[in-house]
């Protein structure tokens, strides 16, 4: 299958590199200072599952080629209006759209572009960065990527893309709830990204003050709330799974969100808590929630 990645960035780079180092067939969509980066020193990537230095196929924003299989969109939230412009010419029929932001609300936007059947589901779990070379690095155990039909078949288009993920030196994940997941990580990334972001501090310190715990399971509490409000596939015990899961952190662990800040760059905060906050009933509910967005938009006033 022809795979075209949108976005040769931390996480693109990262799972598109893999695939490629498998011998697939993949090809990058890049802007021009990254063509240049990757033209001149290769796709290269520092891990700890091994290390690698590729010379990948590119495209550049307007150029030719003919509509690819699948195309793995891996870009930030607030680039998604622009990648769709750019994605447009490659999609054909029967092309295979396969989504790694976080959060939901691109899932609608993509849907309304190019049709609910195009549309997989899909996320990942990984800690990766650019570094000034422009060098992805990736640094935790965690490489996962997990994918599958919205609806929850499954179809002989997922059948095939599962056996050209096999093989790859990380972990490409079939699900046959795709959609639960999606919201499950959500959850999981808004409460994260949210008390991280809100106190700028590493979740171990912030686990360890005064009131941080109850915090956190505040915050848990009111995305909770408003996803069910929703009509989302999340319970209480997605709730208490996200609840341990970061409580079992490395104390040194800060979300993407608060990194972002960390090096000025804008924030997906009306992707993760605008949307959210579209939804919930009073605001009188969701009282932290509004300061963590508002703590967000302050901060990309300044920058």
């Amino acid at each position: 299958m022809r795979i075209l990645v949108i976005g040769a960035g931390a996480i693109g780079g990262y799972f598109g590199g893999r695939l490629l180092e498998k011998g697939e067939d993949i090809t990058f969509l890049v802007r021009e200072n990254r063509y240049r980066q990757l033209t001149e020193g290769g796709l290269v990537v520092n891990s700890i599952h091994g290390d690698m230095k590729l010379t990948p196929k590119l495209l550049r924003d307007g150029e030719r080629a003919d509509p690819f299989d699948v195309v793995l969109l891996a870009t930030k939230a607030y680039h998604l209006n622009g990648a769709i412009k750019s994605m447009r010419p490659y999609i054909g029929e029967e092309t295979m759209i396969l989504p790694l932001l976080n959060g939901i609300a691109h899932i609608d936007k993509l849907v309304e572009e190019f049709g609910e059947k195009r549309i997989l589901g899909g996320l990942c779990f990984i800690e990766t960065t650019l570094n000034e070379k422009g060098h992805v690095v990736q640094t935790s155990p965690v490489h996962r990527l997990v994918f599958g039909e919205r609806n929850g078949e499954e179809t002989e288009r997922i059948k095939t893309l599962q056996t050209v993920f096999e093989g790859t030196k990380g972990q490409f994940e079939y699900s046959k709830n795709i959609n639960q997941s999606m919201w499950e990580k959500y959850l999981f990334i808004a409460t994260f990204s949210g008390i991280t972001t809100l106190m700028r501090a590493p979740i171990g310190p912030i686990r360890e003050a005064m009131s941080g715990k109850q915090s956190i399971k505040q915050i848990c509490h009111e995305v909770q709330s408003i996803m069910q409000s929703m009509g989302a596939p999340i319970t209480s015990a997605s709730g208490k799974a996200t609840l341990e899961k970061i409580a079992e952190l490395n104390a040194e662990m800060k979300s993407s969100m608060q990194r972002d800040m960390e090096k000025g760059m804008a924030t997906e905060a009306d992707h993760f808590f605008h949307y959210l906050l579209e939804h919930a009933n009073f605001i009188d509910s969701t009282p932290i929630l509004h300061l963590i967005f508002t703590n967000l938009k302050v901060y990309e006033s300044s920058i």
